[in-house]
Formats: structure tokens, sequence, C-alpha cells
């Protein structure tokens, strides 16, 4: 989840919620309850896995960080994509159905759509992003395919139906509609996150790579551009992971490139220090979302070493839950510091341990790509600008 939104909104909505709090104990579950039909799972995945379980409220959604009252639907599809692949279908049906029993009042209603972020309650703001939607959809495909279910077929329709109709005469996705209903500039990252998400190979598609051939790549370095109209941020170490994971032939050198954003900074909460991955080129911060990212996506090209090498890292910075000390979650960051871009990152990104992290370094220790179940879309070789 690009940081410079989520900040945004926990400015407006949650200045303090991310402190470490109490959680009503009904909703932490023991680890004979976590999932069904499922073998003992190694304690280094277990840990994380129960984490991510015990933030899931009594309504269905899934809290982004412990005792935050946060809900983003980024996080609750992450969630929902954990359970599915360790077969927790309760789990997985309790976030699926949440959002489907929404589908007229809140999609449908507002000209489509789910917001992007709300509190515990439900309780939402009226921002429509248009990567956390692609990313429910590609929950709900993994969930169908895997139980095979067409449970949520209707869900599945609208938000592909959605993402297609915020596609640009240039073949560039908009991202979505601000709280004012002001629509969000094309964002790269949402932009191949919705390609993967909706499903085959058509115009729609087309159109995307098209648009990212003549706006978004860097022909001499090979990379996908996330800000080209600054140099400072025209780059974004995401791009190389989710590229990688969403396009394995986009580069030869897309991982290896990712060491422009490398660096080493002491944990906020352990004082070790730590190798990972910053979100842009300012190195100031470890992104430890991105670092999963990272680590998946070596693990998927081959790169087994440097996948463990940083799953190790990630492992320092476990934090153990304040009402149940035998599950532990990883934090956004290991530091304080800046976000994509200049903005600082919110009040304790370093000290909480967040669904996001979490669930991709859960994605790496299972070696799981949340794309590859849509990446086969047979495009054309006359498509694939960037073998050029």
């Amino acid at each position: 989840m690009k940081p410079t939104i989520f900040f945004t909104f926990c400015v407006m909505l949650c200045q303090s919620s991310f402190a470490l709090g109490t959680k009503d104990s009904t909703l932490i579950a023991t680890t004979s309850s976590i999932i069904s039909n499922t073998i003992p799972l190694p304690e280094e995945v277990n840990q994380p896995l129960l984490w991510i379980k015990n933030r899931q409220l009594s309504n269905g959604l899934v809290e982004s960080a412990e005792g935050s009252n946060f809900v983003s639907l980024y996080d609750n599809a992450l969630a929902a994509l954990v359970y599915t692949i360790h077969d927790d279908r309760e789990s997985t049906e309790k976030i699926l159905d949440y959002f489907s029993h929404r589908l007229d009042t809140e999609f449908i209603e507002f000209g489509g759509g789910y917001y992007q972020f709300r509190r515990g309650d439900g309780s939402q703001t009226r921002r429509k992003w248009i990567g956390d939607n692609a990313w429910l959809l590609i929950a709900i495909n993994h969930y169908s395919e895997r139980f095979s279910s067409s449970k949520y077929e209707t869900m599945a329709l609208a938000l592909e139906n959605w993402l297609r109709t915020q596609q640009a005469e240039d073949g560039g996705l908009w991202g979505g509609i601000q709280a004012n209903g002001k629509r969000i500039h094309k964002i790269t990252e949402g932009i191949i996150t919705a390609f993967n998400a909706v499903p085959g190979y058509d115009d729609f598609h087309k159109g995307i790579l098209l648009y990212l051939k003549e706006n978004r790549w860097d022909q001499k370095e090979s990379l996908l551009l996330a800000w080209p109209e600054n140099p400072k941020y025209q780059y974004a170490m995401d791009l190389h992971s989710l590229g990688s994971l969403i396009y394995p032939t986009l580069s030869d050198q897309l991982l290896t490139k990712a060491d422009r954003y490398g660096t080493r900074q002491i944990s906020s909460i352990n004082g070790q220090k730590i190798r990972g991955y910053c979100f842009d080129e300012d190195k100031d911060v470890i992104w430890l979302e991105g670092t999963a990212q990272m680590a998946l996506a070596f693990n998927q090209s081959g790169m087994e070493e440097e996948g463990k090498q940083l799953i190790r890292e990630i492992k320092k910075t476990l934090i153990y839950s304040k009402t149940n000390d035998s599950v532990a979650g990883v934090p956004y960051s290991v530091n304080q510091g800046t976000n994509y871009g200049e903005s600082k990152l919110w009040e304790h990104a370093d000290q909480a341990a967040a669904i996001s992290s979490s669930a991709w370094y859960v994605f790496a220790l299972k070696n799981f790509n949340p794309f590859k179940q849509a990446g086969n879309k047979n495009v054309p070789a006359a498509d694939k600008f960037w073998l050029r």
C-alpha cells in the first residue's frame, strides 16, 4: 500500500490509533481454533499467521494494527489471501461477506468501488482507490479457485467492471476517486495491480501495456517509472518487486537494480541493525512490507539465498502481541523516517505490527505469489514492450 495514501487518512482519522493497546479477549483466538483442515505449521509461519488471525473483529473486518480501530481495504484483501492459502475458509468468508453485503449500499449506490479506509465499526471515508479494489478482486479470485466456489461471483464482476471504467483514452487507469469527488491521478502501482486482477487479456490489458510503454517506461534503465515528473522520486522500490511478480520477464536486472534503495537502519523496537529496502532513493527508513515483497520476488525468481537473507532480517523485527505473547507480527517500518516522497511516516509505524508487512512476510515464507494465479494471460510477444 502506498504510504502517502495511508498517511493522509491516519492524520485525519487516527492520529493516536496505532498505539499498542489492549484488546477484547473474545477476539484472541487459540491456536487450536485458528485454521481448519490444516496440519500444524512451523513456528516461523505460525506466529505471524496467528497474529493476523487475532486482528479479525467480530464484524469480519481485520484491523490494520493491534488495537488501532483502523481498517484498510488493502489489508483486508491481504488477510483474506493469508486465510485462503491456509484453507481457513471461515475467516476468509467473514471478510468477503462483509463487503458482499455492502455491494448495493456502498459499491453500487455510490458509483462503484469500495471505500479505501474505515474504522473498526465500518464507518468509512469516501476515498476510492483502484489498487485496493484490485486487491479485493485478487482475493476473491483466489478464494473462488481454492474452494471451487462461485459465492462471490457477482461482487467479482462488479469490481472488474468498475476497474475497467477507470481506463482513460491513453490506456492508463485513473487512480480512483477522492473523497471530494475529484479523480485520483494515474499511479503505476495501482495500474499494474489492476492489470493482473482483471481476468484474461483483452483491449483493457493491451491499453495498459501501451500506456506503460509510452508514459511509465525508462528504456535506458529498463525500469517502470512511478513519478516521472519528479526526477528525485521517479523510481519506487515496489515497482521492482511487484513488477517482477506481475511481469516475470520484465527485466533480468529488475531485482538487483533495487539495490539503489538498500539501506541498514536501527530497529526502534530492539536496537538491532536491520538490512532492507526503503520506499525510494533517500534511503532514510526500511519499509518492511516492501522488503518482504522483495524477499518473495527473489524466491520466485530463483534467487533463493537473497530471499532467505531478507527473511532472516525481517524475522529480527517481529513484535509480540500485547494480549497474546505466542503470536507476533511485523511492523510497517524498522525506524521512523519519510515515506515515498518527503512526508513523514505516521507515529508508531515502526512500533506496531502491521497487517501489510505481516501478510507479505507470510507470503515470502510460503513462497506464495498472489499474482501468479492470473499471471498467465497469454500476452502476445508484440505487446511485451520490455522485450524490445
